[in-house]
């Protein structure tokens, strides 16, 4: 029995590779949550720096709390079942009038984990309609094998490496993916996805977290991980703290061991090391 997706929305995944609208927040809960991230900007003198977009979960308890969610887990756990990791998770932002943009693409390409039971889950902010940049998907793509890809790094582009896929894509079979604040979309990691600029005059922020089974391993590197739900009877990842107190000691320190190894795992076999997201 689901518990928290139904029948029809859990088929949709299957068969299209994404659900979407998924409520997850009130918007009274996801303005709470831009509120943090754009008071430690504002402490800070500008955007959230590309490096501490990543895995911030590990940086700011709310943050964190936020990827324990249970009305996120419930969902997750009704496609990858009870005993789940959170591999990653990444703010993307795209600032008012700005030209940055998502390539088409698929996560799974990079990131060396050993199966593809990966689901991403986008939980706005912020209203994200289709003139923000909102999501676009390819529906079914996600029964495609990982397709070859080019590495642009281009400036503009939000992935790290500017990865894209090297086939066209049919825009006319492109699903647009707009979300109210509050909202996810969840979707498959060989879905082939990407975004546009934005073009209104509001930032359109999105945390994307990664969520694995714990059967799941690294083939990469030593890889680190966060249970958030159910037990990890494997011990395939180190395990990562919550934070305590948003950037101490003990959460910076954390958060640099994680972040080494996703480097590792990223830029394995190329000499390009720094976060452009």
């Amino acid at each position: 029995m689901p518990k928290s997706l139904s029948p029809d929305q859990i088929r949709r995944y299957e068969e299209d590779g994404f659900v979407f609208p998924v409520d997850v927040l009130s918007p009274g809960e996801a303005l709470a949550c831009r509120a943090q991230l754009e008071a430690y900007e504002t402490a800070t003198g500008g955007p959230i720096s590309a490096d501490r977009r990543q895995k911030a979960h590990l940086l700011f308890p709310w943050a964190n709390r936020l990827a324990r969610d249970p009305r996120i887990l419930d969902a997750v756990e009704d496609l990858l079942g009870p005993d789940i990791l959170l591999w990653a998770s990444t703010f993307f932002v795209k600032e008012a009038g700005s030209p940055a943009f998502v390539s088409w693409h698929q996560d799974a390409t990079y990131w060396g984990l050993s199966g593809n039971d990966v689901v991403t889950a986008w939980v706005a902010l912020s209203d994200a309609p289709v003139e923000s940049g909102a999501m676009k998907f390819w529906p079914g793509s996600h029964k495609q094998p990982i397709l070859a890809h080019e590495d642009s790094f281009a400036e503009d582009n939000l992935l790290s490496r500017g990865q894209e896929i090297a086939v066209d894509v049919p825009e006319e079979e492109a699903a647009l993916i707009p979300l109210k604040a509050g909202q996810m979309s969840l979707h498959h990691v060989l879905l082939v996805h990407g975004s546009e600029p934005n073009r209104t005059d509001d930032r359109r922020i999105g945390f994307a977290l990664r969520y694995i089974p714990t059967r799941l391993k690294q083939t990469k590197t030593e890889d680190f991980a966060m249970l958030v739900r159910g037990e990890d009877r494997f011990g395939h990842f180190t395990l990562e703290p919550d934070p305590v107190d948003a950037l101490d000691d003990a959460a910076v320190a954390a958060h640099a061991r994680s972040i080494d190894s996703n480097v590792k795992a990223l830029y394995a076999g190329t000499q390009k090391t720094a976060f452009r997201a």
